[in-house]
């Protein structure tokens, strides 16, 4: 199980379809804690890029990593609790966001359940073609990173209540039992 600091940051992770925003935003809601979209912290050239359908590259990243990591930083220094969504898929990438109090949850789910998802979703600018390209890049978090894994499929409450019992944060404000 990973260590969950009194005031973490948890950083929900995995690719696109996945539910991060979706979960991000349940949990936020029932622990009371700030939450940041990942997606909002994008430069407009990586949301161009992505909705004409091309990948990013790691250079296209590192910008929108570093705000994020402004994010999580902040929080953290501040003894703030919060939720941040980001794709995190490769260890370089977390390195980035990794600090005292983060945690990563990665929404991990088969390609074709997170194909399906991603078939039924609209108005999002991540097109389901560039799934693939995600998939190739995942790289799983590994046992030295503070992380958990959740497998989806159940609801996104259910999701959502999963994460709070396992890292056991306390539904009425900033940490752990």
């Amino acid at each position: 199980m990973a260590k969950t600091a009194q005031h973490p940051v948890l950083v929900i992770m995995g690719v696109s379809g996945s539910g991060k925003s979706t979960v991000a935003g349940l949990l936020a809601g029932r622990l009371g804690w700030d939450l940041a979209e990942g997606d909002d912290l994008h430069p407009a050239s990586n949301v161009a890029k992505m909705h004409a359908g091309q990948p990013l590259t790691d250079e296209d990243r590192w910008p929108w990593l570093d705000s994020i990591a402004d994010w999580i930083r902040a929080h953290t220094a501040a003894g703030t609790p919060g939720v941040v969504t980001c794709s995190a898929l490769k260890k370089r990438y977390r390195d980035v966001l990794r600090g005292e109090g983060v945690v990563f949850v990665f929404l991990e789910g088969s390609k074709d359940r997170i194909s399906d998802r991603l078939a039924s979703r609209h108005g999002h600018f991540m097109p389901p073609a560039l799934l693939e390209s995600q998939f190739e890049a995942l790289e799983a978090p590994t046992e030295d990173e503070n992380s958990i894994t959740l497998c989806v499929g159940a609801t996104p409450a259910e999701e959502a209540q999963e994460i709070i019992d396992r890292l056991q944060l306390d539904a009425a404000g900033a940490g752990t039992h």
